[in-house]
């Protein structure tokens, strides 16, 4: 029995797979650089402030001694991209915008590994396709192809839904952040003093957000300039409209309270307007199977027995 030329050159590819992940593992387990051995004694303190670095992390070691192996691989070869081509600044502020401290290479790297895995099982589907049903090399291609086009968008459909989340979660957090802060103020504190409390007591994304506005406060930064940065690294129509009150009052000296006890309210009434938006949208939803499934069954209830009628008279 003759072996395929496709499926021989498949296992080569396994093979040459196999032997180059290899080699990559005795490079990544060959130890610290020099760099690495002399990055110590080259700084000796750390220049960045402790609250600014706190949302910040390491990359960990992964359990898992394939994703160890493959990880640093795709995180070197996505470095490289990224260092030849233009930078991209849209993508670093969606970044932004999931809370998260994935570098553009770090996310370049995880799309290339989603993109490879896709290319893996693409080509093992294409493979069994034409040993089973007989399909020629192209559709191999196409499926390998689709996959890992696939498998690249997966993971920047998985990042829209992670900024969608925890927008979401912004929004619901900020009424309650408002109002809190609107008492503090009331109580005489400043604004300044509002924020440390709300970053004492409260948690969450939004909660998150201020704690980084206040470091930068006190790093130095003045309290409007850290406030428009946190209404540009958040793109929500309420919560920049918060800000601009903010910065309003404060530039103009008009009643801090005021202006965050209607902001509040503003937010509470979109929240209230947006739901009965949903709740109309999901009523002409349910109308669709009432229409085309209980509407024609009920009239052929009500019809049928006269039919029958008829057909015994005749």
């Amino acid at each position: 029995m003759s072996v395929p030329p496709a499926l021989l050159a498949l296992l080569g590819l396994v093979l040459a797979a196999g032997l180059w992940l290899v080699l990559a593992a005795v490079r990544v387990a060959a130890g610290p650089t020099f760099a690495d051995r002399i990055a110590p004694q080259l700084r000796s303190v750390e220049v960045e402030s402790a609250l600014l670095a706190r949302g910040t992390r390491r990359h960990p070691a992964p359990a898992d001694p394939v994703t160890g192996v493959l990880l640093p691989l795709a995180r070197d070869l996505a470095h490289r991209a990224v260092r030849r081509s233009s930078p991209s600044a849209a993508l670093e502020k969606r970044l932004v915008r999931a809370g998260t401290a994935t570098t553009v290479a770090d996310f370049r790297a995880e799309q290339l590994l989603c993109a490879t895995g896709g290319l893996l099982l693409g080509v093992l589907l294409g493979a069994g396709g034409m040993v089973r049903l007989g399909t020629g090399t192209g559709g191999v291609v196409l499926a390998a192809a689709s996959a890992a086009t696939a498998g690249w968008l997966l993971r920047d459909h998985l990042l829209g839904r992670r900024i969608r989340a925890r927008e979401r979660r912004m929004l619901a957090e900020f009424p309650a952040v408002a109002e809190l802060m609107a008492l503090s103020v009331g109580a005489g504190e400043s604004a300044v003093g509002s924020l440390e409390r709300v970053c004492r007591v409260a948690e969450g994304e939004l909660t998150a957000e201020f704690r980084q506005v206040l470091a930068q406060t006190r790093s130095g930064a003045g309290l409007v300039h850290a406030l428009q940065d946190f209404a540009a690294r958040t793109p929500l129509a309420p919560v920049g409209r918060f800000v601009d009150g903010i910065v309003v009052a404060i530039e103009r000296g008009t009643p801090l309270a005021d202006v965050l006890r209607a902001q509040a309210q503003d937010v509470r009434d979109n929240d209230k307007r947006e739901l009965m938006e949903a709740a109309g949208r999901k009523e002409i939803a349910m109308m669709m199977p009432l229409v085309f499934c209980v509407l024609p069954l009920t009239v052929v209830f009500a019809v049928y027995p006269g039919l029958a009628v008829l057909e015994l008279g005749f």
